[in-house]
């Protein structure tokens, strides 16, 4: 069996699983942004702890059946990203298929394919009224919805529980350590709390 494992920056995690909180039917309300991330951190969220998962799987690392890959390394190099799953399955792809598999997995056409949006699904089980299943798709958003106490209390947690664990992308940018002092709504947001 092989196994591919995608990791991403927890801060992204958390307001991904906020604003998918939101619009899944069987998920319970996540509360304020404040609570959610405290939630968050406790591992008290729906598909449990961010941190007893990625260490669980991390171990795994050099194994030849086992690949770790990152959402962020396939936000910087999909082609290249699309290769290395497919050097770890042993399949090969030649230009044109390479080409069509990047242009399909990319995240706008992700978004508007219904079959990856799940837009075909009834509002009591994904309501996208209130929001689409795939949002944004960006690395480091979460700087537009931490506050500054947020981002250090976020901060604390992660020291304390990745300790002695691998380097990941998110950790080697320092810019990624703290939010803007005042995050920016968007428009649709400009009513609302800050998110997690």
């Amino acid at each position: 069996m092989q196994v591919i494992y995608m990791g991403r920056n927890p801060r992204d995690v958390a307001v991904s699983l906020y604003h998918y909180s939101k619009i899944a039917g069987q998920l319970k309300d996540p509360g304020t942004p404040d609570q959610f991330l405290q939630n968050f951190l406790k591992g008290e969220v729906q598909f449990g702890s961010w941190f007893d998962h990625i260490k669980g799987w991390i171990r795994m690392q050099g194994k030849e059946n086992f690949l770790f890959i990152t959402y962020e390394e396939l936000q910087e190099d999909l082609p290249g990203s699309v290769q290395r799953v497919c050097q770890f399955l042993g399949r090969q792809l030649g230009e044109e298929a390479l080409g069509s598999v990047v242009a399909h997995s990319a995240f706008d056409a992700m978004k508007a394919n219904t079959m990856s949006n799940f837009s075909l699904l009834p509002p009591s089980l994904l309501d996208q009224r209130h929001g689409a299943f795939l949002r944004k798709g960006v690395c480091g958003d979460w700087k537009n919805h931490f506050t500054v106490a947020q981002s250090e209390a976020f901060d604390r947690v992660y020291r304390e529980q990745m300790r002695g664990m691998p380097t990941f992308p998110w950790d080697e940018d320092p810019e990624d350590a703290s939010p803007d002092p005042e995050p920016s709504p968007s428009p649709d947001q400009a009513s609302e709390h800050p998110h997690p």
